[in-house]
């Protein structure tokens, strides 16, 4: 049923409009108001349309107009009229009206079919304007996710020639820039490098936020002169009070190379060990990072000493920074993953660790290999 609520003081008018909606195809329920004020009374979420006169006891001419629009602003509103003033239906429908209509020209077809346009203009009104709303929000969205992926922090001229750095992020939720996983390079100003790798577990926007928290957080950590387990007991303590359930935890990889860029200190969170490669992948070693892990993920256990790893660099060396994402793709369309093993095959057919090969051969694969949320940073030293 069709329901309109009627804005006229005039007795006749009113019956008037009443008949000459009485013969609609569509069943119609009429509200009649004699004024604006009886009008703020009557209007409920069921009224499709309201059509007002502009000569009213309590307001008159375009002020009308405005008020009803105000108490009505998702309603379609159209204008019913005795002024025949071709100015006046302009403004009136320049203010927000879907319609003005001389009561003199109107008979029963003539109403019915204005009604009828006025509901449907105003609902795609409201349909553009909730897309502006959504594309507006989604362009802010995006904004803010860009303001919060990392930009590395690299000091030292010196090292930025010397220190071969690549990274990749690529969010597993759809049309989105940040996730859980997470990333950040940062050289403190003794010169050491610090790397730090991690996964939030679960998908969404919440556990991209947090893991944008942390990020932040380890950042802070580390430019305040924090290390080590004292560092990763305050990323704890971060994560058990940003965290929306006491089941989320965090894996992570943190990685302190000294200003030479020949010996590296890791923390290995409960997370994927790091691959190393000494000497080039063809002639040398590539490997997984002896001695991991360090220790269980963030978020689960109390009181936790994690195990420093040690690990001596030389003079040419690569390494490997990855979350489970990369490894955790599918190959040949059925349930094997890529895995450690393969990632070590892969790297050792390409004969280096170039991010972007290998991300195009794993999805090469299969058409859904990555089905993840993915981050990984490779640090390495130049050859001199």
């Amino acid at each position: 049923m069709l329901t309109i609520l009627l804005i006229e003081d005039d007795a006749g008018d009113a019956f008037l409009v009443e008949e000459l909606l009485a013969g609609s195809p569509e069943p119609t329920k009429i509200i009649w108001a004699r004024t604006l004020a009886e009008s703020r009374e009557r209007l409920t979420d069921d009224v499709h349309c309201v059509v007002v006169d502009l000569s009213l006891p309590d307001a008159s001419g375009l002020e009308a107009l405005r008020q009803v629009l105000t108490i009505a602003p998702d309603t379609a509103v159209l204008v019913l009229t005795g002024l025949n003033d071709a100015h006046m239906g302009v403004e009136a429908v320049a203010a927000g009206a879907q319609d003005y209509l001389i009561k003199q020209d109107v008979d029963d077809r003539l109403l019915g079919r204005a009604i009828s346009y006025a509901i449907e203009r105003k609902r795609a009104d409201l349909t553009q304007r909730k897309l502006a709303e959504a594309q507006h929000r989604s362009s802010e969205n995006a904004r803010l996710e860009r303001g919060l992926l990392p930009v590395p922090m690299l000091r030292d001229e010196q090292t930025r020639e010397t220190l071969l750095h690549q990274a990749r992020y690529l969010p597993g939720r759809r049309q989105a820039l940040l996730a859980g996983d997470f990333w950040d390079t940062v050289q403190t100003q003794d010169g050491a490098v610090h790397v730090v790798i991690g996964d939030v577990c679960g998908h969404g926007p919440d556990e991209a936020a947090l893991g944008a928290a942390l990020r932040i957080a380890w950042r802070t950590l580390v430019l305040a002169g924090h290390t080590g387990n004292e560092l990763l007991v305050t990323l704890e303590t971060v994560l058990k009070h940003e965290r929306k359930s006491p089941e989320i935890f965090t894996t992570m990889c943190t990685v302190t190379i000294d200003p030479e860029l020949r010996n590296a200190q890791l923390h290995v969170v409960g997370h994927p060990p790091p691959l190393f490669v000494r000497g080039g992948v063809r002639g040398g070693v590539l490997d997984l990072v002896p001695g991991t892990p360090s220790g269980p993920p963030l978020g689960i256990f109390s009181d936790v000493e994690w195990t420093t790893i040690d690990l001596p660099l030389g003079e040419d060396w690569s390494m490997l920074l990855y979350t489970d994402g990369l490894i955790e793709a599918t190959v040949g369309g059925g349930p094997d993953l890529l895995g450690t093993e393969g990632l070590i095959r892969l790297i050792r057919e390409q004969g280096e660790i170039d991010l972007d090969r290998i991300i195009t051969a794993v999805q090469e694969m299969h058409e859904n290999a990555l089905n993840d949320d993915l981050a990984a940073v490779m640090v390495g030293r130049r050859r001199q």
